[in-house]
């Protein structure tokens, strides 16, 4: 039984016995900072079923709680508010019936399954940092919904076809003199990436010349002559040509190599994989399906449209005159095709950034009116963009921040910085690299995840791998100091986990508990807002009251031995909670820095 249940109980008896009046519920928030206490009641709501003066009451209900609940030692009332001081017995069961803490807050699966989609990048670039944000989001969310006793199913869809793809392709064709990933050196995705680019440069060259010879600017973009190849490129495509498929399948197989190196230092993964060019003719079952429920209606032209005024919306294209699909069809039959291919899932959530609002809005209203019951359970995790403080990114002029570049260069970084603080010398070169690779890749990840997924994030990648405040590193150094601790008592304590001791808690110690228990549910509440916010900053929360517990309260070489061993528990349970919220994060701990 939870401390809110029990103490609820004991309140309604209260009211009842003191007041003669039935209470239905009891309104518990935290205890400020500047009072004592460990809970707070708060009394106010009382005063619909009880009259008098809230401070009064609240005395009355603070003797009766410390007469009749064990746990309760004492308390105090300011104004509507009783504080309730918890007794040490209370904090000693709760650390020892937690314990060990391996798994602590961690639910195990349930029935109720969710889909999350992420990253879903294009293939003719490289995924940049607007990815990283995206497939960050998306692993972390996936995880704390595991976490939080969900069944998750982690997916992309890989939008594979398009002029855009074409672009790279025609440039490559062009101009790549048959150069390959294995004749450059390059990432496969890196050198498609550099046609698209090319691509560009010499469509706006073309532009130019037409313009110079007579042409509007709108006309000339419209008729250059290499965007009209392209186009001709995705209509051989479409018509299942054999040599253009060849050349589609030869560049996308490199894409696709590049992109698993890049997950891999990423440290994301994914259960299934949906491609556009398979997906992308769904949706036509659905659009006969909403007709006949009456849904969707035809225009004079053939075209088929959605009408959402009356919610609030526009009316909606969902098929073309000609009959071929847009976005919205495909991604109505992609969802439909998704629940077909994982019958148990229950609901998804699609990680795309918020230029992408409405679209969601849309797409999310029309499944609910053709009937679909998981439509309900469908949310689009908003996010804002990531900007530099060297301005926006352009992938076509080929200004963007490469995740590769991003992920090494934090790496790097960490290193120097490491090495300024000079703790780990006796490290080999092997361990090192690794050790930064952990530090830059933590702090790039804890950046941006500690800020709430609707804000902008302006990154600094300097100021993300400082090692005091609120940073990644700052946690993982806090990990490694408990990780020191524990390889000290080991060699001093004999650390006997079933022995309970008794003693007067100290109030570190107090406030450090305190904060433990609040780790379950903060990964539920997490779950429900799809924010690993709430998780990161807990566990700063957790770092900041340990390291003042570390700096306030000796924790070896005591003459209790029993005082020292429950420290050093303490201590070891703080270093468990780190690295399970961490990995929530998908970030890694070190034993050492």
């Amino acid at each position: 039984m939870s401390l809110q249940v029990l103490l609820s109980e004991h309140i309604k008896n209260a009211i009842n016995e003191l007041f003669d009046a039935t209470l239905e519920t009891v309104e518990f928030q935290a205890t400020r900072k500047d009072f004592e206490g460990d809970i707070t009641v708060v009394v106010f709501p009382m005063l619909r079923v009880v009259k008098g003066n809230p401070a009064v009451i609240g005395e009355q209900l603070g003797t009766y709680l410390v007469d009749h609940v064990a746990q309760v030692k004492s308390f105090n009332v300011v104004k509507g508010f009783l504080n309730l001081v918890l007794s040490d017995t209370y904090f000693f069961n709760f650390f020892y019936t937690a314990g060990p803490f391996e798994n602590f807050g961690i639910s195990s699966e349930g029935n109720d399954a969710v889909m999350v989609e992420y990253s879903s990048p294009n293939t003719n670039k490289p995924l940049h940092l607007g990815h990283i944000r995206n497939n960050l989001l998306g692993y972390s969310v996936a995880e704390i919904l595991k976490a939080s006793g969900k069944k998750v199913y982690k997916t992309q869809i890989i939008n594979d076809r398009g002029i855009h793809i074409c672009k790279s392709m025609l440039a490559w064709e062009r101009f790549g003199n048959n150069e390959t990933p294995d004749s450059t050196g390059l990432k496969g995705d890196k050198l498609v990436g550099n046609y698209y680019v090319k691509f560009d440069q010499e469509y706006k060259k073309e532009i130019v010349e037409l313009v110079n010879s007579g042409a509007s600017e709108e006309t000339a973009k419209a008729e250059a002559p290499i965007l009209q190849d392209a186009k001709e490129m995705l209509r051989k495509w479409e018509a299942g040509d054999p040599e253009t498929v060849a050349l589609w399948q030869k560049m996308n197989g490199w894409v696709y190599e590049g992109f698993d190196t890049t997950y891999k230092a990423m440290g994301v993964d994914f259960d299934t994989l949906y491609y556009e060019s398979d997906t992308y003719l769904l949706g036509k079952e659905v659009i006969q399906h909403g007709l006949q429920k009456g849904v969707f209606y035809t225009k004079e032209d053939g075209s088929v449209w959605c009408d959402l005024t009356e919610e609030g919306l526009d009316e909606k294209l969902v098929l073309r005159s000609d009959g071929t699909a847009v976005y919205m069809t495909q991604d109505m039959g992609t969802a439909v095709q998704r629940i077909k291919d994982h019958p148990d899932v229950n609901g998804m959530i699609y990680t795309v950034g918020n230029e992408q609002d409405y679209h969601f809005k849309v797409l999310f209203l029309i499944l609910k009116k053709l009937g679909y019951d998981w439509a309900k359970n469908l949310y689009h995790l908003s996010y804002g963009m990531v900007d530099l403080p060297s301005g926006k990114m352009k992938s076509r002029e080929g200004t963007v921040v490469d995740a590769d570049d991003l992920i090494a260069d934090m790496a790097t970084t960490a290193g120097q910085i490491s090495e300024e603080l000079g703790k780990i010398d006796d490290l080999s070169e092997a361990e090192k690299e690794t050790l930064y690779h952990t530090i830059g890749l933590g702090a790039l990840k804890y950046y941006i995840l500690k800020v709430d997924p609707k804000k902008r994030i302006l990154f600094n990648p300097e100021e993300s791998v400082d090692f005091q405040g609120n940073t990644g590193p700052f946690i993982q150094y806090t990990y490694a100091r408990i990780q020191s601790i524990l390889r000290k008592a080991s060699e001093q304590l004999a650390l006997d986990h079933s022995v309970t001791p008794e003693f007067d808690l100290h109030d570190k110690e107090r406030e450090l508990l305190k904060i433990l228990q609040q780790f379950p549910e903060t990964v539920q509440q997490a779950a429900q807002q799809y924010s690993p916010a709430l998780i990161a900053n807990y566990t700063y929360e957790l770092v900041r009251e340990f390291n003042s517990f570390y700096q306030n309260v000796p924790i070896l070489g005591l003459e209790s031995e029993a005082v020292s061993i429950f420290r050093v528990q303490l201590s070891e349970a703080v270093g468990k909670v780190i690295k399970n919220a961490f990995s929530l994060l998908g970030i890694s701990v070190p034993e050492r820095m």
